[in-house]
Order: structure tokens, then sequence, then C-alpha cells
């Protein structure tokens, strides 16, 4: 489906327009490093490209509302059950805690997940789809062969991937070594591995372009990657 790009960024500007009034403190860029926790709530991180600037590989539309709508779901409802869980541990209803837990765990690590897959995409005018170099390029020789094997193997786990979740390309903390994991759901990359690269295969990601062909979705989007951030991510 092809959507009008200069009726596209109107849109997309009109909406990013009314969250910045909506939510002044939100930062500029998306990601964990443009302070996605401001006084301790979450807050909805613009774009640092226009809705349209992805296509053909992601549409205007989908990008807005796969940002304004779904991002912003997570963030607000992150917020709504952090504000219940500090209630519930001033009354020390340990009940209450552990029911909350679990809400506060998949919005803050959809949160999480999407703006550090923002960061991942970039137009092309902006580098997207420009092949990694130095160590990140190395380290994906070493471990895939190739830059096409290892595209390839992350296809592989993105297909596979039984209902909503991701795949990442993920860094060992402890050995430096990369892999391939995928995780369910908003299950955020946490503990002993560090995300370097993440694509969602939930289905608001792709299917008003694509609908039922998310393999074409899984190869269109590497046109777009963002390896330049990837690099930056590896230790």
């Amino acid at each position: 489906m092809i959507f009008n790009m200069s009726a596209t960024i109107l849109r997309a500007s009109a909406t990013r327009s009314a969250l910045r009034a909506a939510a002044s403190s939100a930062p500029k860029r998306a990601g964990l490093a443009g302070a996605s926790f401001v006084r301790g709530k979450a807050t909805l991180p613009d774009l640092p490209y226009d809705y349209g600037a992805l296509e053909p590989a992601i549409s205007g539309q989908i990008m807005e509302l796969h940002h304004s709508k779904h991002h912003n779901t997570y963030v607000t409802s992150y917020n709504n059950f952090s504000e219940q869980m500090a209630s519930a541990q001033s009354a020390q209803d340990i009940a209450a805690q552990i029911a909350l837990q679990p809400l506060i765990n998949f919005h803050g690590g959809g949160h999480v997940n999407h703006s550090l897959f923002w960061e991942n995409l970039a137009p092309k005018s902006q580098g997207g789809g420009e092949p990694p170099s130095g160590q990140l390029s190395k380290k994906i020789d070493e471990s895939f062969g190739s830059l096409e094997e290892f595209q390839k193997k992350m296809n592989a786990a993105l297909a596979g991937i039984q209902g909503s979740g991701w795949a990442w390309l993920v860094q060992d903390t402890q050995t430096g070594n990369i892999g391939i994991k995928t995780y369910a759901n908003q299950d955020a990359v946490v503990g002993q591995f560090r995300p370097i690269l993440g694509i969602d295969a939930w289905e608001h990601a792709y299917y008003l372009q694509y609908q039922n062909r998310k393999a074409e979705y899984f190869s269109a989007i590497w046109d777009i990657i963002n390896w330049k951030t990837a690099e930056k991510r590896l230790k």
C-alpha cells in the first residue's frame, strides 16, 4: 500500500504537536539515552525522523499508529500501574504488589523495546541500510560468517516467533560474544544480555501494509536499519 508522502508528513506533524502539548517534557529523540523517564515517569519520545520517512519499507500510516498509539499506550499504562504500585507499597499491600508487577513488566518492556526500536531505524537519506562497520561488523563476520548469513538467521528467528514478540541481536555482558535471542510479548533484554539490534514481530508493526506476508516485512526492514546506532551499543 502506497501512501501520499506529503499528507502523511502533515498528519505526523499534527499528531506529534498534540503529543508534545500533552507531554511537554518529552525528549526530542527516541531512546533510553534521551531520558525516557522524567521525574519517575516514562514519556513518549519524539522520533528523529518523520513518520513517512521510512517508506516504502514501513508506511507512514503504520509508523504513526505504532508510535503515537501503541507506544503511547505502553507509556501511559506503565505510569498508571507504577502509581498503583507506589500506593500498594505505601499500604504494605503485598498481594496488590504481586498482581501489579507483571503489568509493570509488560508495559515497561513495551516502552523500553520501542524506544530502542525507533533508534534502530533510519531513512536511507540518513544512512538507513548502510552495512555495519568497525567492531560490530567484525563480530558479525566471526559469529555468523557474513552480514547476509546473519540477516538470514535473524529473519528465521523472527519467522519462528509464535504469536507476538521480538528478535534481538544481543551481546553477552559476561563474555562479549554476540548472538540472536527471541523474546515473547514485550519482555525486555535485561540481565546477562545487552540489546544491540531489535526487530518488532508484533502484527501491529507490519499488518496494515504487509497483511499476512510478514516475511516481506522482515526482508524490507533491512533497508532502513540504523547500524550506526547498533555499533554504539556494542561494548
